[in-house]
């Protein structure tokens, strides 16, 4: 495990939430598992930025024979393709086995699960994992986008050309004053 561990880890049954989020079953139907699958680690892209976690998104490549893999998007998120034969939920329970210790040292707050399979809830549980169902993990996604984009919109509606008009009453004040040499 690497020295410096993030307050929070996120681990995603990445098929799960393409089965659960309305809109990514849709993409799914509609143009397949990759567009689908896409759309998911883009979402997750923004979210695991915004709220500071490291997060792991799990496909299962249970029924493809080919080698496990990871991508790594960015700081936050990375990719992983399971071993042939493995799927999402032995792979996430083996994760939390290897974390377990870190959350009893208290190096790691916070170890979060994604999933709505109901035995995996029950097996990351006793791991001492926080679990997120899928529609909860839909919800946070999309509640923090938007209040990101509110914060960004307030900003963007308060900031004019002067400078002045971007600072508290107070600062104002005390400028004025200056300006009339009080």
């Amino acid at each position: 495990m690497p020295p410096s561990l993030p307050e929070a880890v996120l681990l995603v049954d990445g098929y799960n939430m393409i089965g659960a989020w309305s809109y990514l079953k849709k993409t799914r139907d509609r143009l397949g598992l990759e567009a689908a699958r896409g759309e998911l680690v883009s979402a997750l892209i923004n979210y695991s930025a915004l709220q500071g976690y490291a997060t792991q998104v799990v496909f299962d490549a249970q029924y493809q024979n080919t080698c496990s893999s990871q991508e790594t998007i960015n700081d936050n998120l990375l990719v992983h393709y399971t071993d042939f034969g493995q799927t999402a939920d032995t792979y996430i329970e083996k994760s939390c086995a290897a974390l377990r210790p870190y959350l009893k040292q208290s190096h790691l707050c916070r170890l979060i699960v994604a999933t709505s399979d109901r035995v995996q809830q029950l097996v990351v549980v006793g791991y001492g994992a926080e679990w997120m169902s899928a529609q909860q993990l839909n919800y946070e996604v999309e509640s923090t986008l938007k209040t990101s984009l509110s914060k960004h919109k307030q900003r963007k509606h308060s900031a004019s050309r002067f400078l002045a008009n971007s600072i508290d009453a107070k600062a104002r004040q005390k400028l004025a004053e200056m300006r009339r040499g009080l």
